[in-house]
């Protein structure tokens, strides 16, 4: 998090009349262990600018508006995967925790935006599709119904509102959970994502909970599988 760009004034475009948005960054940077908040350095600064057809353009108007949101297309520096903020947030802690890590991610209207590699956008809807989520499982269980909320997948021809490169934090708007600190940010793929939403669609299945608003069935009863009758 401490590498700065070596070549980070070829980004720039000519001396632009606002603020200088890698001394922001850098200031930002000496700072954000004071305030704990998620921000992003010089590198990842040009990282997203480079999802933008003119990066240069870009830079020009995060100078211009440090503190304001951005847009910026998917489908080819990264693709984003949408999923609500607690599910995220799940997410991001079975990746942290027994994964791989993520790469950056951002919050915005309740819902939590994590950046993926390119492609998942189109692989992932697919394999979960797969898995039979909310339709049950290949042995018949219900036991992962209604598990996993809406994913919503983010690539080419799409495009997503990315937080402030400086403050913002408190604003109610878009915000960093994990800032991208480096030119090259390792994203995670399809499968890697895949995994993260099986794991947490397992452990938070009703079947896990231990409550049902059914009464116990009658040991003695005789069951009939209904759902094979023609």
């Amino acid at each position: 998090m401490s590498a700065w760009l070596n070549d980070e004034t070829t980004l720039r475009t000519a001396p632009h009349p606002g603020v200088d948005i890698f001394a922001l960054l850098r200031d930002r940077a000496d700072h954000r262990a004071e305030d704990g908040a998620a921000q992003v350095t010089a590198s990842g600064a040009a990282w997203l600018a480079g999802a933008s057809s003119h990066p240069r353009d870009t830079l020009s108007q995060w100078e211009a508006r440090p503190c304001s949101p951005g847009v910026l297309p998917c489908g080819s520096s990264f693709d984003i995967v949408n999923v609500p903020a607690l599910f995220g947030r799940r997410m991001l802690e079975r990746l942290w925790a027994e994964g791989p890590g993520s790469g950056p991610v951002a919050t915005h209207r309740g819902r939590m935006l994590l950046f993926a590699s390119p492609g998942t956008a189109q692989r992932l809807p697919s394999l979960l599709a797969w898995e039979e989520w909310g339709t049950g499982c290949a042995d018949g269980s219900r036991e992962h119904r209604n598990a996993l909320p809406p994913v919503l997948c983010h690539g080419r021809g799409d495009a997503v509102t990315v937080p402030p490169l400086t403050g913002g934090a408190g604003s109610g708007g878009p915000r960093w959970v994990v800032a991208p600190d480096t030119r090259n940010p390792w994203l995670p793929g399809p499968d890697v994502l895949l995994w993260a939403c099986v794991r947490v669609g397992r452990s938070v299945a009703p079947s896990t909970t231990g409550y049902s608003i059914f009464p116990p069935a009658d040991p003695g009863a005789n069951v009939y599988d209904v759902t094979r009758r023609r």
